[in-house]
């Protein structure tokens, strides 16, 4: 299994990102993937999961309106989305997966991407 992020950046405040997971070594089918991110200092945070048995699931209260996840099966990738930054997302964004349903907890999570760092200037 693997996973590579992609996308990460620098943006002003209010600007948008999209980044992505491409994945490969397991049938989307039978997993879920998730996005984490973790800011310094502080423990990393569940904020989106996409599986095909559940569509996609919300774990941070502050993205909803603004981070959306999507799958593109063709590509075997799965892409956040993320509209309106702000500088209090600034971390490093991980994309992970595991088989069966989602789950907003890392440990959760047996596989994991390398990190993009996604950076939001006031």
């Amino acid at each position: 299994v693997q996973l590579v992020e992609s996308g990460g950046g620098l943006v002003q405040a209010g600007g948008s990102l999209r980044l992505s997971c491409a994945f490969s070594g397991f049938t989307f089918d039978d997993y879920a993937i998730a996005w984490f991110r973790q800011a310094p200092g502080k423990e990393r945070e569940g904020i989106l999961c996409i599986s095909t048995s559940e569509g996609s699931r919300y774990y941070e209260d502050s993205v909803k309106g603004r981070f959306t996840i999507s799958s593109d099966n063709t590509k075997n990738t799965v892409n956040l989305q993320m509209n309106n930054l702000r500088p209090d997302d600034t971390a490093v964004y991980y994309c992970a997966s595991n088989e069966g349903r989602c789950s907003g907890w890392y440990r959760t999570y047996a596989y994991w991407g390398q990190g993009a760092q996604v950076t939001v200037s006031s």
